[in-house]
């Protein structure tokens, strides 16, 4: 399990470049914390240095949000599905397609659908510290 610390939001940006080298070629990524510990505002910083120039924000009454890197052309979805109630909503719309797409799928309220989630998922829980500060521990 590796460990990343954010102290403040001047951080993040540095945090999220040695996010992206842990990647390597994995493309499924399963954010857990609570509300308001951070994950949009993470999963933000990694686009941004992924190379999305999109507003960025929560997919949640969409449930998914669709960003391009302009560098690269690749695609990344960003899913929220805290609204999920039952299993069969996120299958109504296919999620299992976008996860074995071969794009970036970055995840919140990834417990809603646990069982649908693939194998090789990397499981990143952000927490937040007494000090205001954030720790993401990222585990494959």
């Amino acid at each position: 399990m590796k460990k990343i610390k954010i102290n403040n939001l001047a951080d993040i940006r540095t945090a999220a470049k040695e996010f992206i080298r842990l990647m390597d070629d994995r493309t499924v990524f399963a954010f857990h914390g609570t509300m308001g510990a951070g994950k949009t505002t993470f999963i933000k910083a990694v686009c941004e240095e992924l190379g999305v120039e999109d507003v960025i924000n929560s997919p949640t009454f969409a449930i998914i949000n669709e960003y391009r890197s302009v560098e690269t052309g690749e695609l990344i979805y960003h899913f929220d599905f805290y609204r999920i109630n039952k299993l069969s909503e996120a299958q109504d719309i296919s999620v299992e397609d976008y996860f074995y797409s071969g794009a970036l799928c970055f995840i919140e309220w990834p417990e809603k659908i646990e069982p649908l989630l693939p194998d090789d998922t990397i499981h990143i829980t952000i927490e937040e510290r007494e000090d205001g500060g954030r720790e993401l521990r990222v585990k494959s």
